[in-house]
């Protein structure tokens, strides 16, 4: 494969840069919400004050990755993948932008419904806004049950994703299949 073949194969840096850093956030407030049921009081407080602020900045940053895949086309798939992997594959990852941006969303508004509307503290360096509502803890343990379910769809499909990739790595022997969304030549 020449340098123009293997370049254009492969994402662009601000998909990579994207991807990897929502990644490890995703990953963060996973383990955040985890360690939080545990907790005491004042500990779960601080965790999940923690969890709701990268769930703030997960929600941003889907939204910037969604206008970067607006404005730079990704690779095609590679073609020695068959019809039904690259189908699945799209679905899943329809499926994930869905659920990156719902998640964080259902995550505000659960916030907002328990707050009556105030504002969230990302990191105690500056306050996002809450969403306009009246305080009202009926909807926000319907809001905050709804967001929990998706956060397992999310890991279901996370799961489904990451054993494509290594399949396609270890078991097709597909050396690139990896390369095309890390960082590097």
């Amino acid at each position: 494969m020449d340098t123009t073949t293997a370049t254009e194969a492969r994402y662009s840096r601000g998909a990579v840069i994207l991807h990897w850093i929502i990644a490890v956030l995703i990953a963060l407030n996973f383990a955040a919400a985890w360690v939080a049921e545990d907790m005491p009081g004042p500990q779960k407080m601080q965790i999940m004050g923690n969890h709701k602020a990268i769930g703030i900045v997960i929600l941003v940053l889907t939204v910037a990755r969604i206008a970067w895949r607006l404005t730079h086309r990704p690779p095609p798939p590679s073609p020695d993948l068959a019809t039904w992997e690259v189908a699945l594959s799209k679905v899943v990852h329809v499926l994930l932008y869905v659920l990156m941006l719902s998640i964080p969303l259902g995550g505000w508004a659960t916030h907002s419904a328990f707050a009556g509307g105030k504002p969230v503290s990302l990191f105690g360096i500056v306050n996002w806004p809450g969403l306009p509502m009246a305080q009202d803890k009926v909807l926000g343990e319907t809001l905050g049950g709804a967001h929990g379910t998706f956060a397992w769809v999310m890991l279901g499909l996370l799961a489904l994703h990451v054993a494509g990739a290594l399949k396609h790595r270890f078991l097709d022997r597909n050396s690139n299949a990896l390369k095309r969304m890390w960082f590097g030549g």
